[in-house]
């Protein structure tokens, strides 16, 4: 079997939340361990890169807040990608997917918000300000919140599915936002320096411990979402077997 064939096969056999389960034992110890590697590396770079000629020491925050802002975003777009699978596709997995991102999603947002306050205390002299890019950012974090208390809510997993995802896409117009507000409104924040088109502007000194530091991160985020899942699969089908041995310990009806 040729292996145009054979690659579509083997993404629709992981719709099967037994092989799921059964392929995130095997990569959760090995994402685990290179994301331990990967950010040590990088953090170990960072902070022990030169400092900045305008903000001293301080810029190594840089290595915490940017991958914890980067992710903040990545994840709703995953959530985002899981949405368009329940409501077009309707995966198996989609939805818990989108459950499962959602706090690891909330968590990295709250980091963001507060390592970019300890930035900018010494660099603004103030711990927060209501710019386009923070008040973005804060209501990101309102709509982690807001889904997470959303899936829990509804009993009805069908439905709990289909409006999470239907809130999710809502949302996803609060990405742009996020991106270009320092480019749309007067903000404290700077322009992009690192995705840009004419090529980032930070020093390769500092530029290459940020990316590493970056992948150290997705690749935490990457291990803690399939475990997430797997905890949700789990769950779930403990729920399924107490209903199902609630049904049967009912007495029969004359």
């Amino acid at each position: 079997m040729s292996d145009a064939t054979t690659l579509p096969r083997r993404i629709t056999d992981l719709a099967n939340p037994t092989r799921f389960i059964a392929l995130a034992d095997r990569l959760v110890p090995w994402l685990a361990g290179l994301a331990v590697v990967v950010l040590g590396v990088g953090l170990w770079m960072g902070f022990n890169a030169p400092e900045d000629y305008q903000q001293g020491t301080t810029v190594r925050i840089m290595y915490l807040h940017v991958p914890f802002a980067w992710l903040a975003m990545f994840i709703y777009m995953v959530m985002a990608a899981a949405a368009v699978g329940t409501l077009v596709w309707r995966h198996p997995l989609a939805d818990v997917s989108l459950k499962a991102a959602a706090p690891i999603g909330a968590v990295f947002t709250a980091l963001a918000l507060f390592t970019g306050s300890v930035w900018g205390k010494p660099m603004w002299g103030t711990w927060w300000v209501w710019d386009g890019r923070l008040t973005s950012v804060f209501v990101l974090f309102l709509m982690y919140l807001g889904l997470i208390a959303l899936t829990r809510a509804l009993d009805d997993p069908s439905r709990s599915a289909r409006a999470a995802a239907v809130l999710t896409l809502i949302g996803v117009i609060n990405i742009p936002i996020i991106k270009f507000s320092v480019e749309w409104w007067n903000t404290l924040h700077q322009p992009a320096s690192v995705v840009r088109l004419d090529g980032p502007t930070i020093h390769p000194s500092l530029l290459w411990p940020l990316l590493i530091s970056a992948l150290g991160f997705t690749l935490l985020y990457a291990t803690l979402h399939l475990m997430a899942m797997r905890t949700e699969i789990w769950r779930r089908r403990v729920i399924s077997m107490r209903r199902m041995a609630a049904r049967g310990a009912e007495p029969a009806k004359p």
